[in-house]
């Protein structure tokens, strides 16, 4: 192939661009132009980096392929080959093959730099450190996966059967990483993983996650550290002294609770009572004052009773997470659930919970950025639409939370912080002005 233009889509989670980034990084180190998620792919190479976590995500990324299948087999483009990798590949590749025989190579989560084996372009493959990756993000944030895969187990998840058993990364590469990233301008690091309360288990038999975040608050220049997706059960204690201790860990922590009565967290195999559950909330609150705690709810899953649903709603009033989300249980094959529950929830009655679940939390986002009006807020600006500036203050995350509209009146920077005052909420943005 004479051309080196490659175009990437990246699909699903930030842990799966991360992935697309490490690739990209490595054919650019081999001499090729790479795109990310382009308007209108037009590339001789196509690579889909897949979602397969619920049937929304399998579904997109299926007919992504089938859309892109289709543009190569009426060759009326430069599309000359196809790969797909990630999380649908991973678990389904063989499946896969016999119905897309358009697909030139398939690949998992994990071997995906075999592609450049088909490439033909192996020079470059080990010089370089796979946290040297091409960004996809607006230059002054990254994302920083510390771990792949998960040992919880939960009833209705497919991530361990699609990623195996927990892995952490060694803290040298990660420290590594974080240098690298912020010596190329990077200001705010978003840890992700699987799981992040188990960091360190699988390679020191101890939580490492307290050492780590404390160790990266302690780099020169990162102004905001921010923690996504915490599992409550064996919650690491000590993290929370980080966080209160270092101005520039953001008092933000994602962390998963899916459901509040014991019937519920028993059937899902979360292995915590909600007593010990409500504890840990309590406890991150008093310890780190004025945190932002962001949480994911699962409504339908089997054996869900209208009790149980009419305790989650009261349980989502009573506990006013400030950031939330929430999804209707869905089947997935081989997970415990789909093999030993029966899906006893109807879909509209699934859909019936879900849209009462997030009216609630409408009602209590609308209440908390209410409080906000006449602060004064640190905030970082991702972005100019239109006549204004975007941005984000400690407690929103890119693309999954809030965002602070200021008028562009005067000439703001992309990537630095300015002091802004609220002068307006709606339920889910909020408005200011540069003091």
């Amino acid at each position: 192939m004479e051309t080196k233009h490659v175009d990437i889509i990246s699909l699903g989670c930030s842990k799966n661009l991360c992935d697309s980034e490490v690739l990209m990084g490595k054919l650019e180190a081999n001499g090729f132009t790479c795109h990310h998620d382009p308007e209108q792919p037009d590339s001789p190479v196509l690579i889909i980096n897949t979602c397969g976590f619920i049937g929304d995500a399998k579904e997109e990324s299926i007919n992504t392929i089938l859309v892109q299948a289709q543009r190569k087999q009426a060759k009326k483009n430069r599309l000359e080959k196809l790969y797909v990798m990630g999380c649908l590949s991973q678990r389904y590749m063989e499946e896969l093959k016999g119905e897309l025989p358009e697909v030139d190579g398939w690949f998992g989560k994990f071997d995906y730099l075999k592609i450049l084996e088909q490439l033909k372009q192996l020079e470059n493959i080990g010089q370089l450190h796979d946290f040297h990756r091409k960004l996809t993000t607006p230059k002054h944030y990254a994302y920083l996966k510390i771990s792949e895969g998960c040992n919880r187990m939960c009833s209705y998840c497919a991530i361990p059967l699609i990623t195996g058993r927990h892995k952490s990364r060694t803290m040298h590469e990660l420290l590594s990483e974080v240098e690298w990233l912020r010596d190329r301008g990077v200001k705010e690091i978003n840890v992700i993983a699987q799981d992040l309360s188990s960091y360190g288990l699988d390679i020191a038999h101890k939580h490492l996650l307290p050492e780590l975040i404390d160790k990266m608050a302690q780099i020169e220049g990162i102004e905001w550290i921010r923690l996504h997706y915490a599992y409550p059960t064996d919650f690491p204690d000590d993290l929370l002294d980080v966080m209160a201790k270092h101005a520039n860990v953001c008092k933000y922590l994602d962390i998963a609770l899916q459901h509040c009565t014991d019937h519920m967290l028993s059937l899902m195999r979360r292995h915590i009572t909600q007593a010990k559950q409500d504890a840990l909330i309590a406890k991150i609150r008093e310890r780190v004052p004025g945190i932002c705690i962001r949480t994911t709810l699962m409504v339908g899953h089997p054996g869900e009773t209208e009790e149980d649903f009419e305790a989650l709603k009261q349980w989502t009033g009573q506990m006013a997470f400030d950031r939330m989300g929430a999804f209707a249980y869905s089947d997935e094959e081989g997970t415990y659930a789909c093999l030993h529950y029966k899906d006893d929830v109807p879909e509209e009655t699934k859909q019936r919970r879900l849209s009462e679940l997030m009216d609630i939390q409408q009602e209590i986002s609308a209440r908390l950025m209410n409080q906000k009006v006449g602060q004064t807020l640190r905030v970082i600006i991702d972005r100019k639409e239109e006549d204004y500036f975007i941005g984000r203050t400690e407690f929103d995350s890119p693309e999954v939370d809030c965002e602070v509209l200021i008028p562009a009146e005067q000439d703001l920077v992309t990537g630095n912080f300015y002091n802004v005052k609220i002068t307006k909420a709606e339920e889910f943005d909020l408005y200011g002005i540069i003091c």
